[in-house]
């Protein structure tokens, strides 16, 4: 298991207790995001469908690539990686 970092934007920090970032040791984004389920099961749902899938309008990078140009939620993390949560902006 790798030691990553998971940095959780502000719009969904409220579903994780406040935390901003949160260490846990995971192989793969997608062990990552089930390991970030266990722990805060209300921001799971906002980050990923009942499939398990992200959402459309979810975006996942290891360090500056998105999981979606990579191998998906298979993408191998490696010890020390960061692992940031992007949540589409919308308004107008």
């Amino acid at each position: 298991m790798k030691n990553v970092t998971i940095r959780i934007p502000a719009a969904l920090r409220e579903f994780a207790g406040g935390m901003a970032e949160l260490e846990l040791q995971a192989v793969t984004a997608g062990t990552a995001l089930e390991k970030l389920a266990e722990r805060f099961p209300l921001l799971s749902q906002r980050i990923v469908d009942q499939d398990g899938a992200v959402r459309a309008y979810v975006n996942i990078f290891v360090g500056e690539t998105n999981i979606r140009d990579s191998s998906g939620l298979e993408t191998r993390l490696a010890d020390g990686d960061i692992v940031t949560i992007i949540p589409a902006v919308a308004g107008g």
